[in-house]
């Protein structure tokens, strides 16, 4: 080895050192600068946040034009054609019910004055502080009105201090959660509220009420039915069954109905017993046609005069 122009590595050269995991520093740095990006970017078009700006379940913010234009841009397979706004949004957006429109408190500045591309300066109405990274903002569902949670935790009351409409404490959405309990409450909210048939904002579900009347038509229609079957015309007491009776309806109209039924069927099959039958009646001879039987068979039914002779 070597006079040929080359060179010998050393050890140090070729062996790497293992990855080493990020301190706490690095991890608070990445996700502070994560944070920046979504705080001044739309997190499904990438663009530059500006009014109106909307949140869906899980406290993301969106332009209102970009989820507009997802939810408008289907494919023939039904499917949404904006794949990677669907990936960011989780499949929480699939109608303007999911997101509830956040206003924010914007201070104008220079640079925002003379240039239309400059982030949104938002500051909470209350304490006056820039809403960002630094401070957790939450907004209140459903009037949207946007503060820093530290007004809303000291503020006394559970009316909005900008418009003075009420809310719970569970619709206080944070926004742009870091903490895993804040993103675990957000879920159990979600799914609290779906099976109340309610959405993010707080409305209803499309076609909720429609179901829950046409389950109320069915049973009303399946009882009706069942009655129905019972209380046919050509069902009698008999083949109903010694073990039935009306007691067994809970519904109270039905069981008097279905009484008064079978009450009027048994009658109707006690009356058929009693009344004499007229097809049956030529099948009988009365006593009157009784003397026709003295006479010779051949001659029966017919009148022999008197001095005839035989």
């Amino acid at each position: 080895m070597g006079n040929d122009g080359g060179s010998i590595p050393t050890r140090r050269e070729l062996v790497k050192e293992a990855a080493k995991d990020p301190n706490n520093t690095q991890v608070k740095e990445t996700q502070t600068e994560k944070l920046q990006y979504y705080w001044s970017r739309c997190a499904q078009s990438q663009k530059l946040l500006s009014p109106p700006i909307v949140s869906d379940s899980t406290g993301n913010l969106y332009n209102k034009d970009a989820v507009l234009e997802n939810l408008l841009s289907t494919t023939k397979d039904g499917q949404d054609g904006n794949v990677a706004g669907n990936e960011l949004t989780s499949g929480t957006i699939k109608s303007l019910r999911d997101v509830v429109e956040v206003r924010f408190s914007i201070e104008e500045h220079e640079e925002q004055s003379n240039s239309k591309s400059s982030e949104l300066r938002m500051v909470c109405p209350v304490t006056g502080k820039r809403l960002g990274p630094g401070v957790k903002a939450v907004y209140l569902v459903p009037c949207g009105h946007a503060f820093a949670e530290t007004a809303v935790r000291e503020m006394p009351g559970e009316h909005c201090l900008e418009c003075n409409d009420p809310y719970s404490p569970e619709n206080i959405i944070p926004i742009l959660p870091v903490s895993p309990a804040d993103k675990d409450r957000l879920r159990d909210r979600l799914s609290r509220l779906q099976s109340e048939g309610l959405t993010h904002s707080l409305k209803k579900t499309p076609g909720s009420g429609k179901k829950r009347k046409k389950t109320q038509s069915n049973k009303e229609t399946e009882a009706a039915d069942k009655a129905g079957e019972i209380t046919g015309p050509n069902l009698s007491s008999k083949e109903v069954g010694p073990e039935f009776s009306s007691d067994a309806i809970r519904n109270e109209g039905t069981a008097a109905l279905t009484a008064k039924v079978l009450a009027e069927q048994e009658d109707r099959n006690k009356r058929r017993k009693r009344a004499p039958n007229e097809n049956l009646n030529g099948l009988f001879s009365s006593s009157k046609d009784m003397a026709g039987k003295q006479s010779d068979f051949m001659t029966r039914g017919f009148s022999i005069p008197a001095g005839a002779k035989r």
